[in-house]
């Protein structure tokens, strides 16, 4: 990897530090919300309005990069994180939970410009270099994980109110992301044969290939957002866990989200497309079977560690595939809808987790997505687009290029 330009772990290290922010959410809002919403059923609305946030930034975001760039939107996008981590602060000091609602949908927000970044590492690289690029930059996804609840836990007793600290070192941690950001340079894609605006986009996303994306894509998000939502709350609140042995299951949740990012660029030149999405699909079904075993500590920490290498084989996969469904022109208005949709879907199910955990239990929370798991399996099975794409290893996988129609 010694020889991935160094945008590519410029981006990764900013990466990193935007993500801590939504590693330090996912341990501490839900446990925080059990004491400080109206009611237990409402505990789980600031993650929801973080994921929220993230839906909403989606499609005027793909406006701002299309008009700005990437660099300027990246440097405001981590001013606004900033905001929101010291707004958070301020309303927990306060005890005031609409405006703890309000900093996380700015949090989520702000973290859209953070999942642009896997397209900038993409463009930032040669063609065939495009798996190993987003290997590196989700790498950055490992110390989001170690730092964000790392955080969490370190600034609980900084002040009176507890976990107010937290929030004023994700403050500190995204000012770094900032300056890091700052030296991003926007690559320069050359457009040959390509009209300005492309394809309308009801075109574009009829493809089967970035039908296929956005679904593995909402599938990994949505599945894994429902589950890692609910699980400080079910295993701290519920079965008596600490809060020490839910930091570490959460934290080797992040973690075995990205870290099978090291050898993503080799699994993927040996199975390719659909071998790798049906893998995911696979070790979804097998996390399922885990958690529903039993609740002990070893239960919880194998799920979320099965969940989150299933995330990677899904998400990882689907973020190759999507480029090769438009042409560079149309890949603003592309991305930022992929992201509207995967997000949207996101949003839901984690609004509803707290409903469903509190309603259902653990037990039935597990049983709900498992419908949708299948489902996907079946279609990423049948898929006509691996035909489309060329289906095969890393020469499957490139980045935007100057290219006809995919159809």
């Amino acid at each position: 990897m010694t020889y991935v330009p160094a945008a590519v772990w410029r981006l990764m290290a900013a990466y990193a530090l935007m993500l801590s922010g939504v590693s330090l959410m996912v341990l501490i809002a839900g446990i925080i919300g059990v004491d400080f919403a109206p009611t237990e059923g409402l505990a789980t609305m600031p993650v929801a309005c973080l994921i929220v946030g993230v839906a909403c930034g989606t499609l005027p975001t793909g406006r701002f990069l299309q008009r700005w760039g990437r660099r300027r939107v990246f440097v405001f996008y981590g001013l606004l994180a900033a905001f929101s981590a010291a707004f958070a602060a301020g309303s927990l000091a306060a005890w005031y939970f609409p405006g703890f609602c309000c900093a996380a949908f700015l949090m989520g927000w702000s973290a859209v410009a953070g999942h642009q970044y896997r397209f900038a590492a993409l463009e930032a690289v040669p063609a065939e270099l495009a798996p190993r690029a987003t290997a590196v930059l989700l790498v950055g996804g490992i110390l989001a994980a170690l730092t964000g609840p790392e955080m969490a836990v370190r600034g609980k007793d900084l002040f009176s109110t507890p976990f107010t600290g937290s929030f004023g070192l994700l403050f500190l941690a995204y000012m770094v992301g900032v300056a890091i950001i700052s030296r991003n340079q926007d690559a320069v894609v050359e457009v040959v044969a390509a009209p300005a605006r492309g394809r309308p986009l009801f075109q574009i996303m009829a493809s089967p290939v970035v039908l296929l994306a956005i679904g593995a894509a909402a599938l990994a998000y949505g599945v894994m957002s429902f589950l890692m939502t609910a699980t400080p709350i079910s295993m701290h609140q519920h079965a008596g866990h600490s809060l020490e042995a839910t930091k570490w299951v959460i934290q080797s949740h992040i973690v075995a989200m990205y870290l099978p990012s090291l050898s993503f660029a080799w699994l993927f030149s040996r199975l390719g497309y659909q071998r790798m999405l049906l893998s995911g699909v696979a070790i979804y079904l097998v996390s399922l079977g885990v958690a529903l075993a039993g609740d002990g500590e070893w239960h919880y920490w194998l799920a979320l560690v099965l969940l989150g290498v299933g995330w990677n084989f899904l998400y990882l996969t689907a973020t190759n595939l999507l480029p090769r469904g438009y042409q560079v022109s149309e890949r603003f208005r592309v991305q930022s809808a992929n992201d509207f949709v995967v997000f949207s879907v996101q949003a839901t199910v984690a609004l509803s987790s707290g409903w469903f955990l509190f309603h259902w239990q653990w037990q039935g929370l597990l049983l709900a997505v498992a419908p949708m798991i299948l489902l996907f399996g079946l279609a990423a099975w049948r898929s006509k687009a691996y035909a489309l794409v060329g289906e095969g290893g890393t020469g499957a996988a490139t980045r935007p290029s100057a290219r006809q129609d995919p159809e």
